[in-house]
């Protein structure tokens, strides 16, 4: 039987070998779940830039988040590329 590691876990074992900080490991790790369940948990793998665009769109009207936000929602665009 196959093991496969969760996403989490590969995200915060590759963000902790890269040695960031534990807050920004708990920021990127808050917006991938927050951009899975706005995708009604699809797999962040299976998405791309249409997706990106959409929930950064969501965040700035439907929640009215600020600039400040927005941009540290982008967070997870960074994480995506730990996959």
């Amino acid at each position: 039987m196959e093991n496969k590691r969760k996403l989490l876990d590969l995200v915060r074992d590759k963000i902790r070998f890269k040695h960031y900080s534990i807050s920004t490991e708990k920021t990127y790790i808050f917006w991938i779940k927050h951009y899975i369940f706005v995708h009604n948990k699809k797999h962040p793998i299976e998405m791309g830039k249409e997706e990106i665009e959409a929930f950064l769109t969501f965040l700035a009207t439907k929640k009215r988040v600020s600039l400040t936000t927005q941009n540290k929602g982008t967070a997870f665009c960074k994480a995506k590329m730990f996959l």
